[in-house]
Parts: structure tokens; sequence; C-alpha cells
């Protein structure tokens, strides 16, 4: 008597090949591989990612398509994204699946460039983002969206509207201060300002708020780290020894804090003369890899020192609204999904029911 061995389910061809692409275990892949009807095998395949990289996803169904070699057609394969809300420490805030801090140890380095360019970038690649302006001292987010003279509305006088740029929704305390007057204000009366300023607004569902942080390790980062629900944070650092000696500061607040790290950004890795193509390392070379390769840490991104991230920022034009097929665009993309891939690999979804999510729009605390 001869038995068959029964077909291996084409869920599970589909797997290994994202495991390749990937470079990922299949045991990794294949949560994300379903039936699209579980009653029926013939009626295709539906994989939901639980990161974003929408830019890139006709390109990975025809990977999958090639490999298949026509043991499944084009209409029967169908690929979703589905951003995880990420587990805390501390109780998440209302309709924010995932709080991402971008960090670093001294100021001069580009974070808030870094921030605003990487929110539009994870925006591109279909997440729903927003931005929170942590920089209570320097807030500089209203300038490079280009509304400085913005500000939100508030229906009981005690919650705040998030505003709305290109796309992104975004709160900063330049919105409630003056452009000319400064916040001279101590520590905890700062760290007060910046919890109620997330706490008390009224976010649209997002899968990530990227906080743009104000540089250094004191009162503010520990009060982000310790009583705000942190998923995860990003460090930017530039390749010179002084940036990374800070850089490795802001790592290790984020590890005593137990805020997982999901990587560094090298910014101003390079300056590429637009005339001859040559590149020149102003401010060193591979400093960035170097420490992120110390931590064991993966290197998201290496961005280039480049006027037009000047220019766009200045002007509040965002570079990625404005020019989304450059190839300065597409650096940041790669660092956004790189970024958002990172995060759904090393922190576990929230247990149980997502609670906090409410639904968009949010009605105001209080009424009916």
């Amino acid at each position: 008597m001869f038995f068959s061995r029964k077909a291996e389910p084409v869920t599970q061809k589909v797997a290994v090949i994202l495991a390749k692409y990937f470079s990922l275990d299949v045991e990794d892949t294949l949560p994300w591989c379903a039936f699209s009807q579980p009653e029926n095998e013939d009626g295709g395949v539906t994989v939901t990612l639980p990161f974003c990289i929408a830019t890139q996803l006709d390109a990975l169904k025809q990977e999958v398509l090639n490999q298949l070699k026509g043991k499944l057609g084009d209409e029967l394969l169908t690929f979703k994204q589905n951003v995880a809300s990420g587990e805390t420490e501390v109780a998440p805030v209302t309709n924010i699946k995932n709080i991402i801090a971008v960090a670093s140890g001294k100021g001069g380095v580009g974070k808030s460039t870094t921030s605003i360019n990487l929110a539009f970038a994870l925006m591109q690649e279909g997440a729903k983002v927003g931005i929170l302006d942590a920089d209570i001292y320097g807030p500089s987010i209203p300038i490079m969206l280009g509304n400085p003279d913005a500000h939100p509305e508030s229906e009981d006088n005690k919650h705040m509207q998030p505003l709305m740029a290109h796309g992104l929704v975004a709160n900063s305390i330049g919105y409630l201060v003056p452009q000319e007057d400064a916040a001279v204000w101590r520590g905890p009366m700062a760290s007060r300002a910046l919890k109620q300023l997330l706490d008390e607004t009224l976010w649209p569902v997002l899968d990530y708020l990227i906080v743009d942080m104000p540089p250094g390790t004191g009162d503010i980062q520990l009060t982000m780290a310790q009583q705000v629900p942190l998923t995860a944070s990003v460090v930017v650092t530039t390749p010179q020894d002084l940036a990374l000696a800070d850089a490795q500061k802001g790592i290790s607040m984020f590890e005593k804090v137990n805020v997982p790290v999901l990587g560094l950004i090298e910014n101003m890795s390079y300056y590429q003369c637009r005339a001859c193509g040559t590149k020149d390392y102003v401010f060193s070379k591979d400093g960035g890899e170097a420490l992120a390769e110390r931590h064991g840490l993966p290197l998201l991104g290496q961005l280039p020192l480049d006027i037009h991230i000047r220019e766009h920022g200045d002007a509040g034009t965002p570079l990625l609204i404005t020019s989304p097929e450059s190839a300065l665009s597409e650096s940041y993309r790669e660092a956004a999904r790189a970024l958002s891939m990172q995060l759904a690999l090393t922190v576990a979804p929230r247990k149980g029911a997502v609670k906090h999510i409410k639904g968009n729009p949010i009605g105001i605390v209080g009424k009916e």
C-alpha cells in the first residue's frame, strides 16, 4: 500500500518566501499568513504584516508570486498592514498604539528634523502618525510644519484638538506660547506641562506618535521615560566622537528605565558634492555603525548632510511632501521601514483587549 504525502499548504510556502525576503525565521512569518477564506483553501492567501512598508508592497507581492511559480494567481494574494499596540509598563494613552521617543544625548545633531521627516515617512508607508513636540524650551515642530501661528482649539477648555498639517496630526508647546516668549520654567514645571500636552490632547487613532524629545538626559527625559507609556525609543547621533559619547548616555538612560531602544539613526553621515558626486565625511565616518554594534542595536539609517533638508525645515514645506520621489525622501522612508519592522519584531503586542483605542472621532470627555 502506498501513502501519498499531503501537499504543503500554500500559506507555508508564502511564509518561507517572506522569511527569506526579510531574513527572518519561518516561525516569525507564518502567523502573518492565512487563507482568505478559512473554509476554502483555494480562495487565496492574505498576508497581514505587523509593520508598515506600503511603498514596497507591490514589489514584495511580485517577488512572492514569482517564487510561487504560478501556484497562486495575482488576484488570490492579498497584502495588508496592521500595527499592534505595543506592551508598556505605564497605562496607555487613549487612541495611541505606540509612542516612540526620538532622542539624542546632545543638541545640534538634527533630532527634530529627523523626527518630523520620520513621521512623514511612516505616514507614506501606510501608518497613521502624529507628532508631539516635547522640546518645551525650544519647540521647532510648528516652524517645520509651516504653521507657527496656529493654535489648538478646545470645546470644553480642558482638552485640545491636535492640529493637522499635510496629513500629520501634531501638538507642541509652540502652539500655546508665543514664538518670541521664552519658557522660563524649572524642570518639574516643564515636565508637568509636557504630561498635560500628551494627556489633554484628543488624539485620533494613531499607529505611532513620534515624540521629538529635548536633548540631554534631565527631568523631562526622565518624566517621559517613567510616566509616559513609551513603547520604544530611537537615538539620533552624528558620526563624530563628541556626539557618540552623548548618544551612548541616551542609550544608557533608556536601558535603565526599561524602554527598548529600537536602534540608532546616524545623521549628517556625509556630504555629497552635487558637481562631482564625491562623498566627504565631514563629521567622521561610521561612528554610528560602531556604536550600534557595541550595544547590539541596528543602525536604522544613515542620512546625509544636505542643504535641501535645512531649506525644507526652515520653510515649513516638509521634504517628503514636496519632494517625495527624491533620493533624500527615500532615505527617510528606508529608515522608517526599518523602525516599524524593528518595533514589530522586538516589542510584544499588548495583552488582552485593547480598550484604550476608542475610535475616530473622539468625543469630548463629559459630553454625550
